[in-house]
């Protein structure tokens, strides 16, 4: 199986830690799989806001042919705002799923009450919307803003940490959620570090998409066979 990992931004070191915590997460249980990673060249540097998203869409289609021709099994747009994921779905000739989309629907295969915790505000308007779309608003305690801009987060550091951190106790605290899903790709190479220090479970969309998509594609792959 060979997975793609399309970032919707510009900024290369993203889609290379994503591709790293998607490897890492199929590390020993999907022999063979291959997972690539591509950036969205000449879109923003980062998809903060409705209009940082609606640039981004032109330059994930225009890359569907390429994909196509290197016979990728299934697509996932490495964004937590689900970039494109309808336009995207609709041209594709396979599965596309979104980081987003796999954390909310992994939340509710284990059961657990989520909140999410994203960077910026402008950013929880999306976010909402993405959930009720997808029907994953009954399950939904909270979106709250970190207040960290995507590059920051992607850059890391302990202060980061204890801010995402500091929120996803408020979402346990004062929301009723039973599990934070990490709200932007550049989260997930902290995952392991935030999971020493909270009270909760946390979802990684990059990790759960790489599972799903696996999935997905296997789904597919078999139907075509029978």
């Amino acid at each position: 199986m060979k997975l793609l990992y399309l970032n919707p931004n510009s900024t290369a070191s993203m889609t290379e830690a994503v591709v790293i915590a998607a490897r890492k997460a199929l590390a020993g249980t999907a022999p063979g799989t291959e997972i690539l990673g591509w950036t969205n060249a000449g879109a923003p540097p980062a998809i903060q806001g409705p209009e940082d998203g609606a640039a981004a869409v032109p330059g994930l289609l225009a890359q569907l042919p390429r994909a196509r021709a290197e016979a990728v099994d299934a697509i996932v747009i490495a964004c937590f705002d689900d970039t494109g994921l309808d336009e995207m779905r609709a041209a594709a000739h396979c599965p596309v799923l979104g980081i987003g989309q796999s954390a909310y629907a992994m939340a509710g295969l284990l059961g657990l009450r989520f909140s999410v915790v994203t960077t910026l505000a402008v950013s929880v308007p999306v976010i909402e919307g993405n959930i009720r779309r997808l029907g994953f608003a009954p399950g939904c305690a909270s979106v709250r803003a970190s207040g960290l801009p995507v590059l920051a987060v992607d850059a890391g550091g302990p202060e980061v940490c204890a801010r995402l951190t500091a929120e996803a106790e408020a979402a346990r605290r004062d929301d009723g959620a039973e599990a934070v899903v990490l709200g932007c790709a550049g989260m997930a190479h902290l995952h392991a570090a935030l999971s020493e220090t909270a009270s909760l479970p946390l979802i990684d969309g990059v990790a759960a998409s790489a599972r799903l998509a696996l999935a997905a594609a296997q789904t597919v792959a078999g139907s075509a066979r029978g």
